[in-house]
This record gives structure tokens, sequence and C-alpha cells, in this order.
């Protein structure tokens, strides 16, 4: 009997980003389906024997899908609670990445800043009381 691994089964969501009836909504759209094809491609490891490594290997992209995902809230959304929302949750990914990956020993990547300002586009503003990963790499983590 064949090994079949969970990407077998799972299609990411699939929308279609042209649709006339909501054509203001096909970046948005577009981001969301390429952030989810990225994880779900992403996600797709081959096992190591290291039990550790492989969830880490596993739970990066899917941390990673959430950021872009939220990212794209920030760029196209609306909505002043969801697009803090979003921020929380870019914030909260990219601390549990870099605890996964202090947790197996891997070195961090250069700090990078988390997008607080939407496309010029867009006009809604950001709250003030937002922190980027830039600003976060300042604060020390405490693994247990």
């Amino acid at each position: 009997m064949p090994k079949h691994r969970l990407h077998d089964f799972i299609q990411p969501v699939q929308y279609v980003a042209d649709r006339p009836d909501h054509p203001d909504e096909a970046p948005y759209l577009a981001a969301n389906d390429a952030a989810m094809h990225k994880m779900m491609s992403n996600m797709a490891v081959k096992p190591s024997g290291d039990v550790d490594r492989d969830f880490v290997e596993m739970m990066v992209p899917h941390h990673q899908g959430a950021i872009d995902m939220a990212q794209a809230v920030l760029r196209y959304g609306h909505n002043e609670q969801l697009r803090r929302l979003a921020q929380e949750i870019i914030v909260t990914q990219q601390q549990e990445i870099a605890a996964m990956r202090l947790a197996i020993g891997d070195p961090l990547p250069p700090s990078v800043a988390s997008p607080t300002q939407p496309d010029s586009s867009s006009t809604t503003g950001m709250s003030h009381g937002a922190m980027s990963h830039d600003s976060m790499s300042h604060h020390s983590m405490t693994m247990k």
C-alpha cells in the first residue's frame, strides 16, 4: 500500500481572483491564493528522522502562511479591528517561528520590519500600538 502524505489529500482553497461580480477584491484574492499555495507547497517536508526538526520544518511554512495572509489584509482590508488583529498575527507568528528555530538550534535570520502601513492605495491608518518584528528583536525571548 503506498504511503500518502497530508498534501495528497488537502488542496488549498481556490479563489477566483477575476470574478466579475467583485473585481475590486481581485488583488486581495490573488495575494491570499498565492499565500495558500506557497504554504501548502512548503509544508510538504520529507521526513528527516528527527521528529522535532520535521515538526519545525512543517510549522514554519504554516506560520509564514498566516503572516502572508495577514499582510494581504493589511494591504487591502478596511476593517480597523481586523487590521489590528492582522498586525498581532504577524508579530506572534514571527515570535513562534523564532522560538521554534531556536529550540532546534537553528540561527535566526536577520530581523526584517513588518509592514505597519498599508499600500498608498489604501486610506486607512494603523494602530500606533503595533509593534514591528524589528522592534521585537530588541526584546529577549525566554525558553523554558
